[in-house]
């Protein structure tokens, strides 16, 4: 049975909830799933694929993520790897390719990433969660459920490590 990780980096939440969901559909298609936060990611042994996802902030990945892939890269290069990000404040096809250098920028510090698949997804501004000023921001959840299902079921389950 192929073995997936999903690791999340996110500050309120709206990541770790798209990270349970692809683990929802990932385990529905015959895998067997962990998530878990990226901060707590350790071993990456043992699993035929690794999913990252997280917010971006201020033009950057999560620091957990950031740190997630400065700890793991090496391993990262020899298995089948993929990341999704949330971010834009809306879920127009524009903005999230006005986005999408944040995360490439991210991964361009570890060349020898070449990941299957990149995703950028809608972001959540919620304001009972957030401080000024992105208190003040448009509220709204403007992920795409169907759009994140189709991710989930374009990741590479099944593949083997190089390793």
């Amino acid at each position: 049975m192929t073995q997936v990780l999903i690791v999340h980096a996110s500050k309120y939440g709206s990541v770790e909830e798209v990270a349970r969901y692809v683990a929802w559909i990932v385990r529905d298609d015959g895998a067997a799933c962990d998530v878990v936060a990226a901060r707590d990611a350790v071993d990456l042994e043992g699993y035929d694929l690794i999913v990252l996802g997280t917010g971006l902030y201020m033009g950057r990945p999560h620091r957990d993520a950031r740190r997630f892939l400065h700890n793991h890269h090496a391993a990262l290069a020899h298995q089948p790897f993929a990341v999704f990000a949330l971010g834009p404040l809306s879920n127009e096809p524009e903005e999230k390719e006005k986005v999408r250098p944040q995360l490439e920028h991210a991964l361009d510090h570890y060349p020898e990433l070449d990941p299957a698949v990149i995703a950028i997804f809608g972001g959540v501004i919620d304001h009972e969660k957030l401080s000024f000023p992105f208190n003040h921001m448009p509220e709204g959840d403007h992920r795409d459920w169907d759009e994140i299902r189709r991710f989930a079921l374009s990741l590479p389950i099944g593949v083997t490590a190089n390793a």
